[in-house]
């Protein structure tokens, strides 16, 4: 149930039959009316702007039309009163049991209430992370990570069939360098004497992985060339981070669907194929691109080179696929990837970049554009940096990495619930200031705690609706008469509540899901208010002494809440406190 889709098409019924009536001039597309809430309650529960939208076209004035709608409104027994504001903008105030009985409503559906059928079960594939297999994940890949499945989960809600997908570059030099790291720690574990060259990796974590690889091989890599240990480590060792990968999405609760290997496209004819197909629209040929901004002709060395006419969809300049030298560049595998994602029958594609990535985002989308003849979106999101503070200071902790701080080093310290919400708490392309002592304390300003004392504070209520001997199961309560909930308090939360379909929707169609944080946290806002307002008055509190039929009707609109409440943060993978300790 949507409400406010409900009151759209009474809307539109309404222009429709003004149309027929002579009212209005035929042919009027009414595909930019809308039914939004009012920013100002005291203006009405919703409003439209139908008047306004519909004046030039109509070749009316907006006062005129809204004047004849409000007429017609007024005549509805949904309506309890329409009126008009400003030059032709149209509130409209409900009369109390439609938002009665949404709370009926949302106790009958449960956490399929505000599910919705907009994605009609297209494919979407959802690639984030992607981290480079060569260490363990760090504080930017946890935000990435984070967004990427809590949109994904947003996208199952709204009735889309998701992939969660992760890239894995190992087709690269980095794997290599990786390899060659692994190998200085297994000649330490020999009892060598080792020095880490600039470039390769230092970290403790490589230690585990060289014991183990000791264990598996003994010496038999001991004083050998490259040649006859090279394959086999960056094979071992890639394998071995991956599964450390896995484990750190896992204290997040991340499970991917699908793990893409980059070096399966090479030696396949899959770039080959993908660079030929682009080849047989035009969009390849031999040439020399301009000199970058900032280079002085001299300094410019002309190369012939195969590119891709990625102009013609969009880009700013054609790129490189193949160097002068015959072999790929790093853009070539990447088309590659992408025209198998096409291949797998995706209606829309989504990547999670960070903010590094930046430059490769016109690109990227020309490739989609051209590979699919314009007809697979590729829609690229950005996460900005996060910068972690304690005590009002930068904050590093003692790390496994030698250089960064790891995505279980913040899990560990601040668990998995926290990190995830308060990361969505922004939106993506923001920067986040993540403070330890913010979001650890117990207030309204950790937004986290705030949300689950809500849900938490509702299930109390339930259990000492219980104790009383008061039956606050679903059908009970479906039975009970809401209509004692007419209270300013108790209707602004049912008109919050009303909005979480049109929320999830609006989320869902510019793959946002912070605004379901902010979403879930307003809610939450408004249970403390009404909770706080039955501390001044007693006739507001949730439990009623010696009225259970009252209490029942309170509880509802509790549960109601708390169902909700669940529902936003299993989007975001937060889990809801039963109590709060």
């Amino acid at each position: 149930m949507n409400l406010f889709n409900d009151i759209r098409a009474l809307v539109i019924e309404t222009l429709e039959t003004m149309t027929n009536s002579g009212e209005l001039p035929h042919g009027l597309s009414f595909a930019n009316v809308a039914v939004e809430p009012t920013r100002n309650p005291s203006h009405g529960d919703m409003a439209t702007n139908a008047a306004m939208v519909l004046a030039k076209p109509a070749n009316q004035k907006p006062h005129d039309i809204a004047h004849k709608l409000v007429g017609r409104l007024n005549s509805d027994d949904r309506i309890l009163i329409a009126e008009i504001a400003g030059p032709g903008f149209l509130n409209l105030r409900l009369v109390p049991h439609i938002w009665q009985s949404l709370v009926k409503e949302i106790l009958s559906l449960g956490q399929t209430y505000g599910t919705s059928a907009m994605g009609e079960g297209q494919k979407v594939s959802v690639e984030f992370v992607s981290a480079n297999p060569t260490g363990p994940l760090h504080v930017g890949h946890t935000r990435g990570a984070v967004f990427g499945d809590a949109l994904a989960g947003l996208l199952n809600y709204a009735g889309y069939d998701v992939t969660r997908e992760y890239y894995v570059n190992d087709g690269g030099a980095q794997v290599d360098v990786l390899a060659r790291s692994v190998y200085l720690r297994y000649l330490e574990a020999h009892g060598k004497e080792i020095a880490f060259a600039d470039g390769t990796y230092p970290g403790d974590y490589l230690i585990p992985i060289a014991h183990s690889l000791m264990d598996e091989v003994g010496d038999a890599y001991l004083d050998k060339c490259e040649q006859f240990w090279l394959a086999d480590i960056r094979k071992y060792s890639i394998e071995a981070i991956m599964e450390l990968i896995r484990d750190d999405l896992a204290t997040l609760g991340i499970s991917m669907d699908l793990f893409f290997s980059e070096k399966s496209l090479y030696g396949t004819g899959a770039i080959e194929a993908s660079i030929e197909s682009l080849r047989n629209k035009g969009l390849v040929y031999q040439g020399v691109l301009d000199p970058p901004k900032g280079k002085q002709p001299e300094d410019w060395e002309p190369r012939e080179q195969t590119l891709f006419k990625s102009t013609d969809h969009g880009d700013d300049v054609d790129r490189p696929v193949m160097k002068s030298n015959g072999s790929w560049t790093y853009f070539a595998p990447d088309i590659a990837y992408h025209a198998d994602k096409i291949n797998r029958g995706y209606d829309r594609i989504i990547n999670v970049f960070g903010a590094d990535h930046g430059g490769y985002v016109k690109r990227m989308k020309a490739a989609v554009s051209a590979l699919s003849s314009g007809n697979v979106e590729l829609d690229i999101k950005l996460t900005q940096l996060v910068k972690l503070f304690k005590d009002g200071k930068p904050f590093k902790m003692s790390k496994r990495t030698g250089t960064f701080v790891t995505l279980r080093d913040l899990v560990n310290q601040v668990g998995a619930d926290v990190t995830r919400f308060v990361m969505l708490m922004r939106k993506n392309d923001a920067s986040l200031d993540f403070d330890f002592d913010k979001v650890l304390e117990q207030s309204r300003e950790n937004p986290v705690y705030y949300v689950q004392y809500a849900h938490a504070r509702g299930r109390s209520v339930q259990r000492r609706a219980a104790e009383a001997g008061i039956n606050v199961d679903i059908a009970t309560l479906l039975a009970v008469d809401l209509s004692c909930l007419s209270h300013t308090a108790e209707l602004s939360v049912i008109r919050r509540l009303a909005e979480w379909p049109r929320l999830i929707e609006i989320a869902a169609r510019t793959n946002e899901p912070h605004r379901v944080a902010f979403y879930v946290y307003e809610l939450a806002s408004e249970l403390h208010t009404l909770w706080n307002k039955g501390n001044e008055e007693h006739f507001l509190r949730f439990l009623q002494q010696d009225d259970p039929d009252t209490s029942q009707a309170k509880i509802a609109l509790v549960t109601a809440v708390c169902i909700v409440i669940s529902a936003g943060l299993g989007i975001l993978g937060v889990k809801p406190a039963e109590e709060m300790r």
